[in-house]
């Protein structure tokens, strides 16, 4: 596409959805000239912003370049579009919900503000767009119109914020390391929104639990003792991924994110004493997850991580590991830090959990 592009003075139109898309924005930016896109499914959240996600040198990577100057979306051809893709676009505007939560968090804590104008964009018509499930996949217009709106304006917060913040939490963690490890079912990759589906589902039972937390009654200081030095980290997130090809990736992104004994306990502390007003804003935030689950098997994307091949082993391992390999702050630093995680997660996997590994 690039060899072409640089024999002739044209710009280049996407007419699809995610992978031509991507490509197309990619070989526009390294030729130097604008583009343009058509979609054809609402299936993700990529159309409008900047960045490409493409597979290069074996792992999923997001380039740098400029969002399209114009896209364009026939309602009539997005709600003929295939029922499966329409279900990844579902999941993948779902996850801005789980998305929202995180940085609920972050801006509490101190750790990375709201801005007002992306949060806006992204959250205000969420809850509405995400209404009916069953009317889109069914490929209701008015159902598959708020969709799409709801994916293109995630797309819009990303390229005002020039972050994927606005719409990418933990849920999408889940996402790319499943990326980075090369993980298949079947033999076949999975699109980006079935993957979110499952990361989403699991964020959103580690937050059913720890609305249940009581950490006005947190215990600090066992929190601090159990909190590694950087020297320490290193050694955990290099063994953690000595058996993959980006060992130095998990380091340095948790590097980038670590603080120190004291910055821990200000944080902490913060958390313990404003943990009521912070547990309204995400019990505000949060769809429980028999209704999120609810809604995802109703618009057709998958509920049970069996259903894009992983294991519910494989799911709690994905919890531990997620969080070193991006350096934005989530539901899953915040249980590192308590020092919760591990229960979260017995209770989670163990007898009687949402996916119970113990028969």
């Amino acid at each position: 596409l690039i060899a072409a592009l640089k024999v002739h003075n044209a710009i280049p139109v996407a007419v699809g959805s995610g992978t031509i898309n991507d490509l197309t924005k990619l070989a526009a930016h390294l030729t130097d000239r604008p583009y343009m896109c058509v979609a054809t499914a609402a299936s993700m959240d990529g159309y409008t912003a900047f960045g490409a996600s493409i597979t290069a040198n074996g792992a999923k990577q997001t380039f740098n370049c400029p969002a399209p100057q114009a896209c364009l979306a026939d309602i009539d051809i997005l709600s003929k579009a295939p029922t499966e893709m329409t279900a990844a676009g579902y999941a993948d505007l779902f996850a801005k919900i789980t998305a929202g939560a995180d940085w609920i968090f972050a801006d509490a804590l101190g750790v990375e503000p709201i801005d007002d104008t992306a949060w806006s964009i992204v959250q205000d018509g969420l809850h509405e767009a995400l209404a009916d499930p069953e009317g889109t996949k069914n490929g209701d217009t008015k159902a598959v119109t708020q969709l799409t709106e709801g994916l293109m304006l995630g797309g819009f917060a990303m390229q005002w914020s020039k972050s994927s913040r606005p719409a990418s939490g933990a849920e999408h963690q889940f996402s790319h390391l499943w990326n980075m490890e090369h993980h298949l079912n079947n033999g076949e990759h999975i699109s980006h929104g079935f993957q979110v589906s499952i990361g989403t589902l699991a964020v959103t039972a580690l937050y059913d639990l720890m609305l249940k937390t009581d950490f006005e009654n947190l215990d600090i200081a066992a929190a601090l003792k159990q909190w590694p030095t950087l020297e320490q980290l290193k050694e955990e997130a290099l063994s953690i991924f000595k058996a993959t090809d980006f060992p130095e990736i998990g380091w340095q992104e948790a590097k980038a994110k670590y603080i120190d004994h004291q910055e821990l306990e200000k944080q902490l502390q913060t958390l313990k004493n404003n943990w009521s007003n912070i547990k309204k804003r995400l019990a505000t935030q949060i769809v429980p997850f028999e209704e999120a689950k609810a809604r995802l098997a109703t618009v057709g994307a998958p509920t049970e991580p069996e259903h894009i091949g992983i294991t519910k082993e494989k799911l709690r391992e994905t919890f531990v590991r997620a969080q070193y390999i991006r350096r934005r702050f989530t539901i899953l630093d915040v249980a590192v830090r308590t020092g919760y995680l591990e229960q979260w997660l017995d209770q989670l996997f163990g007898k009687d959990g949402v996916w119970d590994i113990t028969t």
